[in-house]
């Protein structure tokens, strides 16, 4: 009978079970959908004949709240959840975040900062010898030193902060079981130390072997240049099949150990995993807070694919899922999708069908499986390569299928697509029925910035690539007589972008007419090309030096630029083309982004609203604004009539 696992001494009771294989504790409210990860890392033990317990939200003030379910017979399961739990509680200026869509009613607060190391310290304060295992995002992007926006330093490994025996990085699906069946059979935990996909410490560097040794965390701590030569040895070692296990040494002889990532899931085992007994939702006892915010994003979509090949600068994927692409076979998907659309609260839309990116069903070439993924060159940037495999046609087919199932009104692809991918593609077949089939009024893309030079660092296509997509979006929508629109996201600020590249960008703005809503400044998160850029000035992958700007100020008035009709950005986009020496942008032509001040005032003397100078749509500047007396002088405040308006 299919049922959620057990989160209290009842449930246990239910079960028979007097003593739990292992206890997982999360950060996330536990949610038992394959969109979450302790649910796959949970429902795998189970199905290998393991027994799980699950603490959720611990009150990591309180010792008693990690003693619920007792002590596990092999091992204590830590993880922050489906976030790092720092940009789960902070935007990118650091403010504190309202909300936590993770957590019962979105209620924030329910986690501590930096969850998975204070998990782990509370538990170590009452068992002292259970081994004690850590996985999930916030570990896997810390599993060596690295740079911590928030605290503004390099920290240690995650698992040496955690006091943790050993570390499973990536999605965890391979690494749980073969070290749950290496507990089960006796090993020693410090002895688990031949699994790949984990990070582990040891005293005796000389016994690992195939190795690349690290520049150790007192060099890279102290020296920029060490820590980005560090960094590009990590990234250049994150495919199953070349990487080289490696070593980073700290003090007091202690050292540790990255073992190559796991080996991809095949299509096989990928559709394993999504057939196991979810329940699909959150756990009933979350009824009365309302349930989980979470779930609506994920509840009426299909995962397809893992991995990405498309190398984004800003985007941690290589270190988590890696460049191969793994993907689930049409029937798994379908299977899915068969008892999706007979849901109570299903209303005929199918929200998503992709993964990381949509449109990526297959490795981008043949020898990756093989020969693994090239250490020196990506496979679409900056041109795609020559051996690139650019085929739509499983995607499409699968997508088509989807369209033909019973209570289906429309299939969305909200993951994103990779359009320079997508032009690759001779046949037009996907873009036609992309643009006929699973686009409602506006498709989003991530062009990211128009500034080719800012665009090489972020690892993006040049600006002409998603020109040519705009064009051909809109000659396909013209031809199928429909009135839809893109949506770019755009980012503020990122290693490389100057006030002149954010001119560039307000410019490229103007000439289209469209103002984004939304924008997103640079968030130096773990494990990124860009974070180690943001930290170090240096790009690692040529060791040239790189414009980062990390002063508030200039980064509102480059976020202000993309936004320059908005009313309240006017005193600083006037501050803004003024730096950079772009006044010419300031007047009554039509390639003006801002009026001048009212009557000569200089930036920061006019109203708060910034109106004064505003040249925005349906809105009346300044100069030709009337008083609502019909231009009547007003009244002196003189003290008689004070007296009268008393």
């Amino acid at each position: 009978m299919r049922d959620f696992l057990p989160v209290c001494c009842a449930d246990m009771e239910a079960r028979g079970i007097k003593q739990f294989d292992f206890v997982y504790v999360i950060g996330d409210a536990y949610v038992d959908h394959p969109s979450f990860g302790h649910a796959i890392i949970s429902r795998m033990l189970e199905a290998k004949g393991f027994t799980v317990g699950i603490i959720s939200q611990p009150d990591w003030k309180d010792p008693d709240s990690i003693t619920v379910l007792g002590e596990p017979k092999l091992a204590f399961l830590v993880t922050a959840g489906n976030m790092d739990s720092m940009v789960n509680h902070y935007s990118v200026s650091k403010k504190r975040r309202q909300t936590d869509a993770f957590t019962p009613g979105g209620v924030m607060g329910k986690r501590p900062d930096y969850a998975t190391v204070v998990y782990c310290n509370l538990i170590r304060r009452t068992y002292k010898h259970t081994p004690l295992v850590i996985g999930g995002l916030e570990a896997s992007l810390r599993r060596l030193g690295h740079y911590d926006y928030w605290s503004n330093r390099v920290k240690r490994s995650i698992l040496l902060d955690a006091g943790a025996d050993l570390l499973l990085y990536g999605m965890g699906e391979r690494s749980i079981v073969e070290m749950a069946e290496g507990l089960k059979s006796g090993i020693n935990i410090r002895d688990l130390t031949y699994i790949d996909g984990t990070v582990y410490k040891t005293s005796h560097p000389e016994e690992v072997y195939d190795s690349l040794t690290l520049p150790s965390f007192e060099e890279i701590r102290n020296s920029r240049e060490a820590y980005a030569k560090s960094f590009y040895t990590q990234y250049c070692n994150t495919d199953a099949v070349t990487a080289r296990r490696l070593i980073e040494p700290y003090p007091n002889k202690c050292y540790v150990v990255q073992n190559p990532p796991a080996k991809p899931l095949s299509t096989s085992e990928m559709d394993y995993v999504y057939s196991l007994p979810y329940m699909r939702t959150w756990h009933p006892s979350y009824a009365e807070a309302g349930g989980v915010p979470a779930i609506e994003e994920v509840r009426f979509s299909l995962v397809s694919n893992r991995g990405c090949f498309g190398g984004c600068s800003f985007c941690a994927l290589t270190f988590h899922q890696g460049r191969v692409i793994q993907t689930r076979s049409h029937e798994s998907i379908l299977q899915e999708a068969s008892r999706m659309v007979w849901e109570p609260d299903f209303k005929g839309y199918i929200h998503d069908v992709g993964g990381p990116t949509a449109n990526f069903r297959h490795p981008s070439c043949e020898k990756q499986l093989t020969k693994g993924v090239c250490t020196n060159r990506q496979c679409l940037f900056p041109e795609p390569c020559p051996n690139l495999t650019v085929d739509h046609s499983d995607y499409l087919e699968l997508l088509r299928k989807l369209r033909a199932l019973p209570n289906v009104k429309k299939v969305f692809i909200r993951s994103g697509i990779r359009f320079d991918y997508l032009l690759c593609d001779p046949d037009r077949a996907f873009f036609r029925e992309l643009c006929e089939h699973h686009v409602s009024g506006q498709l989003k893309v991530a062009p990211e910035h128009i500034s080719d030079s800012v665009l090489s660092l972020m690892g993006k296509p040049k600006v002409a690539v998603y020109n040519r997509f705009r064009e051909e979006y809109k000659q396909i929508n013209e031809r199928l007589g429909k009135k839809q629109y893109l949506v770019p996201y755009l980012m503020s600020s990122h290693p490389g972008s100057t006030l002149k590249e954010a001119v560039e960008l307000a410019e490229y703005l103007r000439d289209l007419g469209y103002m984004p809503e939304q924008v997103q400044d640079f968030y130096p998160t773990p494990s990124t090309i860009s974070t180690c850029m943001y930290y170090t000035g240096l790009d690692p992958r040529t060791m040239k030096k790189v414009y980062v700007t990390n002063n508030p100020h200039e980064k509102a008035m480059q976020r202000a630029l993309i936004q320059y009709r908005n009313p309240k950005n006017y005193d600083l986009v006037y501050e803004a083309l003024h730096r950079a020496h772009r006044t010419d942008l300031i007047g009554y032509g039509p390639k003006c982004l801002i009026r001048p001040p009212k009557n000569g005032r200089q930036k920061g003397t006019g109203d708060s609203s910034g109106r004064d100078g505003y040249r925005g749509k349906g809105q009346t500047p300044a100069y030709r604004q009337k008083d609502s007396r019909q231009g009547r002088p007003k009244k002196k405040k003189t003290i008689r009539n004070i007296h009268r308006k008393k």
